[in-house]
């Protein structure tokens, strides 16, 4: 193992979107075993630390290969097309309609079952989005325009977080 290989090098998977939850969680369990400090123990403490480095290392590769979004993000930056999400939040005027339209919507919203439906429809989108990531890293290999799917997908995350805020707030 080298502390410089990409995260699918290090799990030794391939370099796209589409993965198998199951082969990552069964390669972090493996890396996790062995690079635990317990192996180590024998060997003093200054093998310990880095077998702790190497834990660490293989945790932050594990949380970016199993989360979609991550992993999106992730790819785009290794192929030269980071999001840059901070500084760069423009996107389609359509989109920018259905998330005031989403807005407005959920603001209105005083029955669960229109909650539901609102859900369902933010679900969907999300659905869509990952399917296009999908499409435009592993099929086209166009990753400036994956780095705006997933801006996109992370404004519909966070409205799906204020859908289930909602919920909270209707079950009180």
């Amino acid at each position: 193992m080298n502390l410089n290989d990409t995260d699918f090098q290090l799990f030794d998977v391939p370099s796209t979107f589409a993965q198998d939850r199951a082969s990552l969680d069964a390669r972090w369990k493996e890396l996790q075993r062995e690079a635990h400090p317990d192996r180590f123990a024998a060997q003093g403490a200054a093998a310990q630390r880095v077998a702790m480095q190497w834990s660490v290392r293989i945790n932050e590769a594990y949380q970016r290969l199993k989360d979609p979004v991550r992993r999106a993000s992730y790819i785009c930056e290794l192929n030269g097309a980071p999001l840059n999400a901070e500084n760069n939040t423009a996107m389609p005027s359509a989109f920018l309609m259905q998330q005031m339209e989403w807005r407005e919507a959920l603001d209105d919203i005083d029955s669960i079952a229109e909650l539901d439906q609102l859900q369902a429809e933010v679900e969907a989108a999300r659905e869509g989005a990952l399917s296009s990531l999908d499409s435009l890293i592993d099929q086209k290999g166009d990753h400036p325009a994956a780095a705006q799917q997933v801006r996109a997908l992370m404004f519909i995350e966070r409205f799906a977080q204020d859908v289930e805020n909602k919920f909270d707030q209707l079950g009180q």
